[in-house]
């Protein structure tokens, strides 16, 4: 779809006033763009709130400015996001995950997660099914979460059509717990999954790490070169001899093949970003270094072939905080997505 293709009378710079993401009147059919709402957060072990993500990201997007320096108008093409209310036997499923989870010395507990596991593994099938439909119409294509383990059926789902992509995971956390809390699909377990479920994945580059296991720790240096750890701490300490982010994202993008996803949890974000997600760790990624990181996957030739951003979490009373840093993060991510296919 093409700028022409939208309302002759549609004002790119006015206040929006339309029900779509960003305030596009475009429907999914029409859009280049289309963002899978996935309201689930069966396994948060902290703070909650990331099934609210979807609709409050909703609601700011349409108080983002159109016109981008860096990627142009990645609007023109049309973002469409699918109707929350089609999701709403997700939501359903969440809910009764988190009921099922039950106190950590509930008797039935291995009963209870079993059950939570069984609820997340339809959560997976139903998101990779959104997903790979969505692919399977030419569209490029954003998951909304939820907490992080939605990430996997879309990851699984482009993966499919990807053979051998690399996968650039932004986070506070290795998420390579083989299980957290006995939760075989938890938000701390999506990463390991899938290294263990998804060969078709070359390799996973993660930034921003600072909180994690010496069991994830080992697991990820026993990878090899299919997974690549910048530290936090490392990065920060390059900076502060002196070295540009600039060369070291470079260095981060380099060991990524040409086609990446890009999986987002936005707790990698220094937590003044975002307060309210589940479980925010000193330190992390300013704002401009994460344009900068996706700068270097542009500048480097790389195509991003889709994405999700998880763990928004907006809260009462923070006047729409988290939901604004999310769908500005979300509008960056998807132009450089777009700059990146051109």
């Amino acid at each position: 779809m093409s700028q022409s293709a939208l309302p002759s009378d549609f004002d790119p710079g006015a206040a929006a006033d339309s029900g779509g993401i960003f305030g596009l009147p475009t429907t999914p059919e029409e859009s280049r763009v289309v963002v899978v709402p996935v309201p689930f957060e069966a396994t948060v072990s902290y703070g909650d709130g990331t099934a609210n993500g979807p609709a409050a990201v909703l609601a700011a997007s349409r108080q983002v400015d159109l016109f981008d320096r860096r990627t142009g108008r990645p609007y023109e093409g049309g973002i469409a996001m699918l109707d929350l209310a089609d999701a709403q036997c997700v939501r359903d499923w969440s809910d009764a995950a988190r009921a099922s989870a039950g106190p950590g010395t509930d008797p039935a507990l291995p009963e209870r997660r079993a059950r939570v596991d069984e609820l997340c593994e339809r959560m997976n099938d139903w998101t990779l099914a959104r997903v790979a439909e969505n692919l399977d119409g030419g569209k490029l294509v954003f998951t909304l979460g939820g907490d992080h383990s939605v990430a996997f059926g879309a990851v699984a789902a482009h993966a499919a059509r990807h053979p051998g992509m690399g996968v650039l995971h932004v986070d506070a956390h290795h998420d390579l717990r083989p299980a957290y809390e006995g939760f075989l699909w938890s938000h701390a377990s999506v990463i390991g999954n899938v290294l263990e479920r998804l060969p078709q994945v070359a390799c996973v580059a993660q930034i921003g790490i600072r909180d994690f296991s010496e069991e994830e720790a080992l697991r990820a240096a026993d990878a090899g070169d299919r997974v690549r750890v910048h530290y936090d701490a490392d990065v920060k300490a390059r900076q502060c001899d002196g070295e540009p982010f600039a060369r070291i994202a470079d260095e981060i993008v380099d060991v990524l093949p040409s086609d990446v996803y890009l999986t987002f949890d936005v707790d990698g974000l220094d937590p003044t970003l975002c307060p309210g997600t589940g479980t925010p760790v000193p330190g992390g990624l300013a704002w401009h270094e994460v344009l900068a990181l996706l700068r270097a996957l542009v500048r480097s030739g790389r195509r991003i072939v889709g994405g999700d951003l998880v763990e928004v979490a907006p809260q009462d009373g923070d006047r729409g905080w988290n939901a604004n840093v999310g769908a500005r993060l979300l509008y960056a991510m998807i132009g450089s997505a777009l700059r990146s296919q051109h």
